[in-house]
């Protein structure tokens, strides 16, 4: 069996130190530059101001203009699309997003180069200079699914001291991801490297999740041989005849076994946990039924002759309104009127006043969201394990998280919580009893996303950089040893 543990760490090792060291080195740079994203923040912060005073059209004529009907699962207002202020709309029966044009009605149906030059020209704002790439399907920076409902994509480059480059969606015009030269660069020695994108794109683009799961699998395999070896070969009580309790004479074996001794369980970890991160063979894949958002709404998104003007709701919100989304909650019509930075406000969706949501009559609403007793409500005034912020850079940021929530516990099966925001009486998000098994073993191994730990830097990078430069003493130790000792065997 010893035998065995030897051969199977060795040639893995191999094959895969390379990948450790890899991996290592690139998290690393993944802690202060991550793939590029454009997140909820940048987007409302580049997103023009609407034009307060000005008469556009309201929901129910621009729709009808367009010739476009509902229900509606989405209807936002925006500067969103070649600088000009748009509908975005989006049917509960399809996923399409709809763009019509606010002052005209006029549906916009493709977006060209010269309407991606003027979305850019609107999110860089009037003094950068834009300059029409290409448009393309996928890249090296957009290989993420998310963006699949906006390709083909347009690349425009700005003039700006980031030389950022901008993608525009083909359907809607709308900026859907930025990335700084800087990003780029980093990105090469970071996350593309990190997520073995260079399988991506390509004629192995079909097997690159199978590629990444067998290797983080077999990385595992290769770590805990190595450590069973490595306690089996060191002497706890009486030392070897050299005096060390390591029974490898050279440097660099004696470093190698010492540096797998040390940091063995922290490379189980991060490679085990990264193999958790691609819910290999949908194991986190929740089986809860869906929420029944009804109970919540009480009623269709449907815009009517009623509905205030947006030049009304604008008015009422007097200040730097990036966008208007309208909204159902218990029955009514909502219009949440969101500034560049912070909460949005509520805005009725008829009078066009301030507006506040009933939180008991919410709760008794949300009752009704699954087939299930609830069982704990409790308000949230700071994050807690589950629902948490982290920097804008990081894989699991993205979307703005609120304060203070509502936490629901449903006693179904899946032991469901689901977030909710008692200022919009909208859900921000649910979670399950395989959601909080995949934060253990994704997000909490991998990142180390303890708050206590993470609110407390630089300790945190202290820690992560220790522990990956051991990492990569490790690595780097045993690539040098398997070659040297490949080459023996080829060249016996």
């Amino acid at each position: 069996m010893k035998r065995l543990l030897f051969l199977l760490h060795r040639w893995l090792g191999i094959v895969l130190c390379v990948f450790f060291a890899m991996w290592f080195c690139s998290g690393m740079v993944m802690m202060y530059v991550g793939y590029p994203k454009l997140t909820d923040a940048e987007r409302l912060q580049h997103l023009p101001p609407l034009p307060a005073g000005t008469p556009l059209l309201a929901p129910q004529e621009a729709l009808a203009r367009a010739s476009v009907s509902g229900p509606f699962s989405d209807l936002r207002l925006a500067v969103a699309s070649a600088g000009t202020p748009v509908y975005l709309v989006q049917p509960t029966d399809s996923k399409t997003t709809i763009v019509i044009d606010a002052h005209s009605g006029r549906r916009v149906m493709a977006t060209d180069a010269q309407r991606a030059i003027a979305s850019a020209t609107a999110y860089a704002g009037p003094d950068v200079a834009a300059h029409y790439l290409d448009m393309i399907d996928e890249d090296a920076f957009t290989h993420t699914r998310s963006l699949d409902s906006h390709r083909p994509l347009h690349r425009v480059q700005l003039d700006d001291d980031a030389h950022t480059l901008l993608y525009i969606s083909g359907r809607t015009g709308e900026v859907v991801r930025d990335a700084s030269r800087s990003e780029r660069l980093w990105n090469y020695a970071g996350a593309w490297i990190h997520w073995l994108y260079p399988f991506r794109g390509g004629m192995l683009d079909r097997y690159w999740a199978d590629i990444v799961n067998w290797s983080a699998i077999a990385g595992t395999v290769m770590v805990l041989a190595g450590a069973t070896v490595g306690i089996q070969r060191w002497r706890f009580t009486r030392p070897y005849r050299s005096g060390s309790r390591s029974p490898y004479p050279g440097a660099l074996m004696r470093w190698h076994h010492i540096g797998g001794l040390l940091f063995a369980v922290i490379a189980t970890t991060w490679i085990f946990s990264g193999l958790m991160s691609m819910n290999p063979w949908r194991v986190f894949t929740s089986s809860a039924s869906q929420l029944r958002m009804s109970v919540i709404e009480q009623g269709a998104l449907q815009p009517s002759a009623l509905d205030a003007a947006p030049e009304a709701l604008l008015s009422t919100a007097s200040g730097d309104v990036r966008e208007l989304r309208w909204i159902r909650v218990l029955g009514k019509t909502m219009v949440l009127a969101q500034p560049p930075a912070g909460k949005p406000l509520l805005l009725d969706g008829r009078s066009a006043q301030t507006a506040a949501i009933d939180v008991n009559a919410l709760l008794s609403a949300a009752r009704g969201l699954l087939p299930a007793p609830l069982v704990e409500v409790e308000t949230l005034n700071a994050y807690d394990f589950y629902y948490y912020s982290r920097d804008e850079h990081s894989m699991t940021s993205g979307s703005i998280k609120p304060l203070p929530v509502l936490r629901l516990a449903f006693n179904d099966a899946q032991a469901s919580w689901i977030y909710l925001d008692p200022h919009t009486g909208m859900v921000v998000s649910r979670c399950d009893r395989l959601q909080r098994w995949s934060r253990w073993l994704f997000s909490l191994l991998h990142s180390w996303d303890w708050l206590p730990l993470v609110e407390r830097r630089p300790l945190w990078d202290g820690v992560l950089i220790l522990f990956s430069l051991g990492g990569v003493v490790m690595s780097l130790t045993g690539i040098v040893i398997g070659w040297r000792r490949l080459g023996r065997k080829l060249g016996a």
